[in-house]
């Protein structure tokens, strides 16, 4: 089995692919004007409209509804990329920050809400190492 996208559902599908063609300097590849795709050399990001979700099956998925996922990009520089979207993003969540694994993160949501991270791996640092750091569970 391979993970071959993730699909985010938006009520703007231009807007959106606009969005993360800024953020990820990837032209998408449009196959109807309700559904793009911006391919990496990892993963592809799918970006459809509200009109395909009943194709699957209707009422299934809910544009700007998501609390649950983390959308990731892996980055060169992601303190130059947060320079570069500084007055782009209108909501960071997290300016960069290293985080106890190691990554240096940088965290914001897309026009609809969806979290977005980007990060460059700076550290490597043991399991063990990053388990004692994270706050404990119960």
């Amino acid at each position: 089995m391979n993970l071959v996208s993730i699909r985010v559902i938006t009520d703007d599908v231009a807007r959106l692919v606009g969005f993360y063609e800024r953020v990820t300097g990837v032209r998408a590849d449009w196959s109807t004007k309700d559904f793009a795709e911006l391919r990496t050399a990892s993963g592809t990001l799918a970006i459809g409209g509200t009109r395909t979700v009943g194709l699957f099956a209707p009422g299934s998925a809910r544009p700007a509804d998501n609390r649950s996922v983390i959308i990731e990009f892996r980055v060169d520089d992601v303190d130059a990329v947060h320079r570069r979207l500084t007055g782009f993003v209108t909501e960071f969540v997290r300016e960069p920050t290293t985080m106890p694994w190691g990554n240096r993160a940088l965290l914001f949501r897309d026009p609809d809400g969806n979290l977005v991270n980007l990060f460059t791996p700076v550290a490597r640092v043991p399991a063990a190492e990053v388990a004692q750091k994270l706050p404990k569970l119960g």
